[in-house]
């Protein structure tokens, strides 16, 4: 099988039609597109989501706090804590792993989120460090209803490739000597980039009525895996993707579609008045592009020049990393 997140059409069949909904609390069970999982208690809705770090290896600890919290943050959720599990090999350092839960510990402060437990191993059955982590998070608004009406835009924050491009510069810089040294902390940088704990919550007082961020399988993959989710189309103006001019000297020059690249950091939001988004994101600090509108399901998923963007694929990282 390929390296990376499972195809959807093996992860339906091989995985998610075999889990059934039997519970009345279970408000959103596992489905495509879904990041998280959201149930109602006796005193209020929790919302969940768990993730695994295994395509980097540098800044560990700090990814597997964001990575999480994004997912909260995209159903419209404030994070509150973590549940943490790393594995180790056995010859991992004292160091490694006292490092790996001080970037945990410093990336949560920076959230306002808390570690409230999970388990940490010393096991052969991994080669390197790995994480994996659930966020359990409180919803702040009721207006993300997973709906979309033909015509919604879809806002993008940020840049294409933000994680991918920092994830190499930091795993694979003897890759890069067409960068310069500035050119290398600079994409390194965009780790900082990171969080959509802002936009989220911003987003989700003030119209949004979906969010995704964007992982695995870069900005293309996302907006498919949101219009099947919607069972929508979508049309996709691939100019107003914006690239940081580092991210694209790394693809052009490793030859990977940056728009496939990972992308952690960067959000998509539905909403009716997209201008009207962006122009809130940007009174926040946080830059953002109308790239797409919602329509019919029979129009697919497409560019504005008739391309048809295909589902997701093994994201480009991993024929680099």
């Amino acid at each position: 099988m390929q390296i990376g997140k499972l195809g959807n059409g093996l992860l339906e069949s091989l995985i998610l039609d075999k889990f059934k909904k039997t519970r009345d609390e279970v408000l959103q069970p596992p489905k495509i597109g879904a990041d998280c999982a959201t149930v109602k208690l006796d005193s209020g809705i929790a919302v969940l989501s768990t993730d695994p770090i295994t395509a980097a290896s540098t800044h560990l600890g700090f990814l597997t706090v964001h990575v999480n919290c994004n997912d909260a943050a995209a159903a419209g959720a404030e994070p509150i804590g973590l549940l943490v599990t790393l594995l180790a090999p056995p010859g991992a350092k004292k160091e490694e792993l006292a490092k790996i839960a001080d970037d945990i510990q410093q990336a949560a402060s920076a959230i306002n989120v808390d570690i409230i437990g999970g388990h940490t191993e010393i096991t052969s059955a991994v080669t390197r460090i790995i994480t994996s982590s659930t966020v359990i998070a409180q919803p702040i608004a009721k207006s993300l209803t997973n709906t979309a009406n033909i015509g919604d835009s879809i806002v993008m924050t940020k840049t294409a490739g933000i994680e991918g491009a920092s994830v190499i510069a930091y795993d694979c810089a003897h890759k890069l000597n067409f960068l310069s040294e500035s050119e290398i902390e600079t994409a390194k940088s965009l780790l900082n980039e990171i969080s959509v704990v802002k936009e989220g919550l911003f987003a989700a007082k003030n119209g949004a009525t979906l969010m995704h961020d964007v992982t695995e399988g870069g900005i293309l993959g996302a907006l498919w895996e949101m219009a099947y989710n919607l069972g929508r189309g979508c049309e996709i103006d691939i100019g107003a993707i914006d690239i940081h001019p580092v991210t694209k000297k790394i693809c052009d020059n490793l030859e990977i579609n940056p728009y496939r690249l990972l992308s952690s950091g960067c959000m998509l939001i539905v909403c009716k008045n997209g201008n009207e988004m962006v122009q809130g994101l940007k009174h926040i600090g946080i830059n953002a592009k109308v790239i797409a509108r919602i329509t019919d399901k029979a129009h697919g998923v497409k560019t504005t020049s008739g391309e048809e963007v295909s589902a997701p694929r093994a994201d480009e990282l991993f024929g680099v990393v």
